[in-house]
């Protein structure tokens, strides 16, 4: 089943890339009582993942914090040796933006947001959107229906949501 609008985030753990190594992080914690962005994307290093969707949060950073966010944290499919790399590529991590990983897909599949597309390479991966949190509580989600676009998922869609 497909998480909606209203729904409560499952319970996860995910990966964040430190310099010290992968650092589990629980999801829980980090939206207790907090005002959350989540984006997910279906690959570091992909097409429109590096050339608009983290952009475009990176963009809004500001004005997402202007209206109360707390955090914004990016998910993808990929293990934290990657996505290190790509959020000193991408500069999201100076931007402010949180990389987790989910390399077992394992809360993109409790969502209902994987798919896969083996003629690309892409399997079990994350579709592209992004989310509004209030202490786990999804109040604004913004669901591509390919993953190939970045439309109503990028920062300034959001933005304009809140």
């Amino acid at each position: 089943m497909t998480i909606s609008q209203g729904d409560t985030l499952p319970g996860a753990t995910l990966i964040a890339p430190t310099a010290e190594g992968p650092a589990p992080v629980a999801l829980a914690d980090k939206l207790a009582g907090r005002k959350v962005v989540i984006f997910g994307l279906p690959g570091a290093y992909t097409g429109v993942c590096s050339t608009a969707h983290v952009p475009s949060f990176i963009a809004a950073m500001d004005d997402l914090k202007a209206k109360g966010v707390d955090e914004v944290i990016c998910v993808s499919v990929n293990d934290p040796f990657v996505m290190g790399a790509w959020s000193k590529d991408t500069g999201a991590g100076e931007a402010g933006i949180t990389m987790l990983c989910d390399p077992e897909s394992a809360f993109t599949t409790a969502i209902g947001l994987d798919f896969s597309a083996p003629p690309a390479g892409l399997i079990n991966r994350s579709k592209r959107y992004a989310m509004a949190v209030e202490d786990g509580k999804v109040t604004v989600l913004h669901l591509e229906e390919s993953p190939g676009t970045c439309d109503i998922s990028g920062g300034k869609s959001m933005v304009a949501a809140l």
